[in-house]
C-alpha cells in the first residue's frame, strides 16, 4: 500500500466529513476551495472503496444512511488520530504566534476566565485573542471561530467537547423580599417554601419550571411565573438584589452579595442541577500550535477556577 494510497484516503474521508458538516456538497465544495463535481466523485471513490452507500441523497436533501452513520464516526477518530501525528510531525515545538478568535460566555468570561486567559497571553507574546462574549452557540465555521468555552450541554456531534468543570447553582433571595414576603425571621429550608415567593427566571437555563436536588437523592421541581426573565447572569442578580424575586444561580457569580448580606443563601442543602463548562472547536486536520497551547492552558488553570467557584 502506497503512500499515494494513504494520503488519498485520508482527503476522501476529510472530504466526507466536511459534506457532512457543510449540508451539502456545493457548501463542502466552497469551504474546500475545490468543485461541487470534484467533491461528489470524491465521496463516490469513496464508497466503491468501502463498498457502502454513506449518503442518501435528493433533488433537496441530503441525509446519511446507517452506515455513513458508522463510517462518520470511524473517520471523525482516525482524522482526528491523524492530526495529532501531522501536528507532531511538523513540530510542535513551534512558537504560538496569530491571532485567536474564541467565544467565551458573557459573564463567566468577564470575570472568571481573564486570569488563565492573562497568564496565557503574558505566556505566548506573539498571540493576540478576540475575545467574543455571548451565550449563544458559536458558527465556527461561518463566523471564523476557533474555540469557544460554552456553560451547558453541547450536542453538536461535529465539534470536538473538552468538559472543564461543573458549575454549581444555588438559590438566593434579597432579605428584603423575605420581609415583604412576611418570611420568618429564618431564610425558607424546603422548596414548597419558595412557592408563594416571587420568581426571576435565567431563560437560558430555565423559565418555567426549576428543579431542585438534596445531596440525599430527593428532588423538588417548582413550577414559576417569572415576575421577570433574562438572559444576562448579572441582570437576574441584580434584580435579585434589588428584592424583585427569587433567582437560580451560579454560586461563583453570586459569592459578594452573599458575603455582604444584600442575598441569602436560601434553601441551602437544596441545589439546581450543575452546569457542566465546556471547551469546544471544530474538527481540523491540523491545530495550530496557538490554539493547542490555549486549549492546555485553560485545563491546566480550572481546577483553581472550580476551587473558586
Amino acid at each position: 500500500m502506497s503512500t499515494t494510497t494513504n494520503a488519498d484516503r485520508i482527503e476522501l474521508m476529510q472530504t466526507f466529513v466536511r459534506i457532512v458538516e457543510a449540508g451539502s456538497l456545493s457548501a463542502a465544495a466552497a469551504q474546500l476551495g475545490t468543485t461541487q463535481p470534484t467533491i461528489s466523485r470524491r465521496l463516490q471513490a469513496l464508497e466503491r472503496m468501502l463498498g457502502l452507500r454513506l449518503l442518501q441523497r435528493s433533488t433537496h436533501a441530503m441525509q446519511l444512511t446507517e452506515d455513513g452513520e458508522r463510517c462518520l464516526a470511524h473517520a471523525r477518530e482516525l482524522l482526528s488520530h491523524w492530526s495529532a501525528l501531522a501536528t507532531e510531525a511538523q513540530g510542535a515545538r513551534e512558537e504560538p504566534a496569530g491571532l485567536l478568535r474564541i467565544v467565551a460566555p458573557h459573564a463567566f468570561g468577564q470575570q472568571q476566565l481573564i486570569a488563565p486567559l492573562n497568564d496565557f497571553l503574558r505566556r505566548y507574546p506573539r498571540v493576540s485573542v478576540e475575545w467574543l462574549l455571548h451565550d449563544r452557540a458559536p458558527d465556527f465555521i461561518g463566523e471564523n471561530i476557533d474555540c469557544a468555552i460554552h456553560v451547558g450541554e453541547i450536542s453538536d456531534p461535529s465539534v470536538i467537547a473538552i468538559k472543564l468543570a461543573d458549575v454549581p447553582r444555588i438559590a438566593v433571595a434579597a432579605p428584603s423580599l423575605l420581609a415583604v414576603a412576611g418570611a420568618s425571621a429564618e431564610p425558607p429550608t424546603h422548596p414548597e417554601q419558595l412557592a408563594a415567593l416571587p420568581w426571576l427566571a435565567l431563560r437560558t437555563f430555565y423559565r418555567n419550571q426549576i428543579t431542585l436536588r438534596h445531596a440525599d437523592g430527593r428532588s423538588h421541581q417548582l413550577a414559576i411565573q417569572p415576575r421577570m426573565s433574562t438572559d444576562g447572569l448579572y441582570a437576574v442578580r441584580n434584580a435579585a438584589v434589588a428584592g424583585l424575586g427569587v433567582c437560580v444561580a451560579s454560586a461563583w457569580a453570586l459569592r459578594d452579595e452573599l458575603a455582604n448580606g444584600s442575598l441569602l443563601h436560601i434553601v441551602p442543602e437544596w441545589q439546581a442541577a450543575p452546569l457542566p463548562l465546556y471547551l469546544a472547536y471544530p474538527h481540523a486536520p491540523h491545530y495550530p500550535a496557538r490554539l493547542r497551547c490555549f486549549i492546555d492552558n485553560m485545563r491546566a488553570a480550572m481546577p483553581a477556577i472550580v476551587s473558586d467557584l
